[in-house]
């Protein structure tokens, strides 16, 4: 089965409502340009934004009925309760949101998330019907350590142990050390890592969980590093941050061709 690849924009706490629909106005006013998946067995890219929570009902109007996907950042493993500031499943579900970023380092670092919540909102978002997007990746030190397969096998087996099996998801390897500092693992580097996670796919779910599974590389990818990383074999798209912010370099990595 041939993967789609996936180019998507991590906006992180960046541009409110207003400018995100002029963003996204003026991307669509280009998009004819970006390829677009018609389906799964057409390997073409698929261009998605995942978005602060306050920005989704405006993303969710702008892009209805296009040919580019959205999401959210996060959500709560609970559909509803006393979770003051956290956003529901079923909420973001409601939007028709067909994707959201589940255990971004960030928010495993920052907010104290484990793996046992990330999980539980991996099963959460699969119960209203949105795709996960599992982010994993290892810290300077324990790539200096040499714990980098350990540290990634380990967070994607433990963030799928709630997992549907029958619904889709996406991972996204992020090394820790390459996110927002101007630093990319070499494409040798992070191939390794997807050679990793894709076994460890199949070992959990078998080959045609493997093959079928896109995991995407972010860490400082910008357009002048992306074909070189977009030509690794098991690299099935990109997870973007600071580059996906201006939208002339999005649209040129929308634009990679694998």
């Amino acid at each position: 089965m041939k993967r789609p690849f996936v180019v998507a924009a991590n906006w992180k706490m960046y541009k409110g409502p207003s400018e995100a629909t002029a963003y996204l106005q003026e991307f669509l006013s280009h998009a004819t340009t970006v390829p677009q998946t018609v389906s799964q067995t057409n390997k073409m890219n698929k261009v998605l934004f995942l978005v602060p929570a306050i920005d989704l009902w405006v993303v969710s109007q702008t892009l209805q009925g296009t040919a580019i996907g959205w999401g959210a950042q996060n959500c709560h493993f609970e559909k509803q309760g006393a979770f003051t500031g956290e956003n529901s499943p079923a909420v973001i579900a409601e939007l028709r949101t067909p994707y959201t970023l589940v255990g971004h380092s960030e928010r495993r670092a920052i907010f104290g998330e484990n793996d046992e919540m990330i999980a539980k909102k991996v099963r959460a978002l699969q119960d209203v019907g949105i795709e996960p997007m599992l982010c994993v990746g290892e810290t300077l030190a324990q790539r200096e350590a040499g714990q980098t397969g350990d540290v990634i096998r380990e967070q994607l087996r433990e963030g799928l142990k709630l997992r549907v099996e029958s619904k889709p998801f996406m991972v996204a390897y992020e090394p820790v050390w390459a996110i927002g500092t101007g630093k990319v693992a070499s494409p040798q580097q992070a191939n390794e890592a997807h050679q990793i996670l894709r076994a460890e796919l199949r070992h959990i779910g078998g080959d045609a969980l493997a093959q079928s599974t896109p995991i995407l590389y972010g860490g400082s990818v910008k357009p002048d590093n992306s074909a070189e990383l977009a030509a690794q074999s098991e690299i099935d798209g990109f997870l973007v941050g600071g580059a996906s912010l201006q939208v002339d370099s999005f649209l040129a990595l929308a634009r990679t061709k694998k």
